[in-house]
């Protein structure tokens, strides 16, 4: 195996995973790679999240992109920095809300001028956002991401406001969603 790709998952700690993406980088000794694996790791080793934090949101993207290697790894790293079971399974539940969150509110802000379409309650259950087991400040952050993640402007604009009500930095604000698109610019290398 190219020592690049042998660095990059023994830094993810994945073993026995091959990735024709990331074989078709080694074999023209493409710059890039080396890039990606410098990314990845300058991600994980944010200033401005805890390392915690940093792998429960690169978690949150693997699972939004159903990548079941990387989420596995990123649940024993997660574990590693002193996750809980309840908080893994917020990061699930937290993904599968914005999943659905993402594509209501994103058809309503495409369809803004129609009254029906935006006056009509949502009628979506939301009560793990009341009280969740990460803290509200790292819920709306990690909601933030992934309403990144799936390109929902109105959810984006809502998650930053609350954020920043909780007194997340614009430095963490960042932070994450450079991490999420790293881990999602990794998924896609890896084919």
């Amino acid at each position: 195996m190219n020592e690049t790709i042998q660095s990059l998952f023994d830094l993810l700690q994945i073993s026995g995973y091959q990735s024709k993406g990331l074989e078709k980088l080694a074999e023209t000794d493409s710059k890039y790679l080396r890039d990606l694996k410098l990314n990845v790791s300058t991600v994980l080793k944010s200033k401005n999240l805890t390392a915690k934090e940093a792998r429960l949101l690169a978690l949150a993207t693997a699972i939004t992109d159903r990548h079941v290697v990387l989420i596995e790894a990123f649940e024993k790293m997660a574990l590693g920095e002193g996750a809980t079971a309840e908080e893994l399974a917020e990061v699930n539940a937290c993904t599968s809300l914005m999943a659905a969150n993402n594509v209501f509110y994103r058809f309503r802000h495409y369809l803004k001028d129609n009254e029906f379409y935006n006056k009509t309650p949502a009628g979506l259950r939301m009560s793990i956002m009341m009280n969740p087991v990460t803290g509200k400040p790292f819920f709306e952050l990690m909601s933030l991401a992934i309403s990144a993640l799936n390109n929902c402007e109105m959810c984006i604009q809502s998650h930053e406001h609350s954020v920043r009500q909780h007194e997340v930095s614009e430095a963490a604000v960042f932070d994450a969603i450079r991490l999420v698109a790293v881990i999602r610019s990794l998924i896609v290398a890896l084919g």
